[in-house]
């Protein structure tokens, strides 16, 4: 008995990209794939071999056709499984990449901070494609639940910022790019995302600045829901001139400090949705 699969391919797929940004210098990526196709009942398996000789191909003709941005790349990638897999009527692609921007740190000084970009597309043999493109950020939020606790207990003023226990926030924001359109920039999610925190973090602190960026963030107390609904609202005033049927997808995880499971939010939707 043979039954169709939904998904079948290659995954950690390692290759060196060069991303040549209008206006920019070349910033070259390792990047990371998952690449896939569906398989239907009729065949036994998958050649799995193409998706491998794709991206090493198109890399070798990358001088001819430079590479705009990660989500457009998933995206020719993509149609062209269909091409290589003329059995399949889906394919998708994953990628992943370290990325670096620079940031002020709390001294003052220009540092280069460490975070990931994500993209994904999904093509169809109709012709459709859909891609994404999104980042990875880490950050710190600060429990409101346990500082109304700690106040009461301490008896503390209004007007004093009480103790509570921190966690790290890892978040994830994707937006789809319809057609060529460039105007989302994963610098923008970076920043809307590192707002939304109780506080950024950084890969080095003195200790005085340890202890201004931890006081700060007491008087930002988040929960991990409020991260999302703030990047929500954040991208709603953002990309006013994307069309409703964008999908957005903003994820949110806090590693607990006090507790040995996590906290976390998510929402899936279209900015039409957030916008009603």
């Amino acid at each position: 008995m043979h039954f169709r699969l939904t998904r079948v391919g290659v995954t950690g797929v390692k290759k060196l990209v060069n991303i040549h940004r209008p206006n920019r210098e070349v910033i070259p990526l390792t990047v990371k794939m998952d690449l896939f196709v569906d398989l239907p009942a009729k065949q036994k398996g998958s050649h799995m071999s193409r998706n491998i000789e794709l991206v090493s191909e198109f890399l070798e003709i990358e001088e001819k056709q430079p590479v705009k941005d990660l989500e457009s790349f998933c995206a020719y990638i993509a149609k062209k499984l269909l091409e290589k897999h003329e059995y399949a009527n889906y394919s998708e692609v994953k990628a992943e990449a370290d990325y670096f921007l620079e940031r002020i740190a709390p001294s003052g000084k220009k540092i280069l901070e460490p975070y990931k970009l994500v993209a994904e597309a999904k093509a169809d043999k109709r012709g459709n494609i859909r891609k994404l493109i999104g980042v990875k950020v880490i950050g710190m939020t600060t429990c409101p639940c346990a500082m109304e606790i700690i106040r009461k207990i301490g008896g503390y003023k209004k007007e004093v910022v009480p103790p509570t226990h921190n966690q790290r926030n890892i978040t994830t924001v994707m937006i789809e790019v319809p057609g060529d359109n460039n105007i989302v920039d994963a610098n923008d999610l970076i920043d809307i995302a590192e707002r939304s925190f109780s506080s950024p973090t950084y890969s080095l602190l003195k200790r005085g600045e340890e202890g201004e960026l931890v006081y700060n963030a007491h008087k930002n107390p988040k929960f991990v829901e409020d991260v999302v609904r703030d990047i929500l609202r954040a991208i709603i005033e953002r990309y006013k001139e994307l069309p409703d049927d964008v999908i957005v997808v903003v994820r949110s995880e806090s590693e607990e400090s006090i507790h040995k499971h996590n906290a976390f939010a998510e929402r899936v939707t279209t900015l039409g949705e957030l916008r009603r």
